[in-house]
């Protein structure tokens, strides 16, 4: 089981994905891509398996992922301050792994009924649908 997970900006987000998985799941292997060498570097310090930077990493990430994790802006072009680009939002939509999107209000991306949450609680709820997915 491969979870990839992607992020951008800081990587803080990701960090705490690749974290609680690697807790609660200790044998899943995690791949950690990062738009940007300071996401991949958080993720990667927080003990993904791997780990790589930049469009082609997502685009080949996604091929080899059976579940795909991040905030939802990894699924439309030009978003999280336009870090990511169609062709990786596209990849992200058509791999045929599982996708699990944290849901964020951010960068003109607004997601209506969802109310403000506590990224913690959303890092744990991504968790428990990773969980749910790896026992499918």
């Amino acid at each position: 089981m491969t979870i990839l997970v992607i992020d951008a900006q800081g990587g803080g987000i990701g960090k705490q994905l690749v974290a609680a998985v690697k807790q609660d799941m200790p044998s899943a292997v995690v791949l950690a891509v990062g738009t940007n060498t300071a996401a991949t570097t958080a993720m990667l310090k927080a003990g993904a398996d791997e780990a790589a930077t930049g469009e082609n990493a997502v685009i080949v990430g996604c091929r080899r992922a059976d579940i795909i994790v991040g905030p939802v802006g990894i699924v439309i072009a030009d978003s999280l301050l336009g870090e990511v680009t169609p062709e990786m939002a596209l990849a992200v939509a058509q791999s045929s792994a599982k996708r699990i999107l944290i849901p964020f209000n951010h960068c003109d991306n607004i997601i209506a009924g969802i109310s403000e949450l506590n990224v913690g609680m959303l890092i744990k709820s991504a968790v428990a649908e990773i969980k749910k997915a790896v026992t499918e």
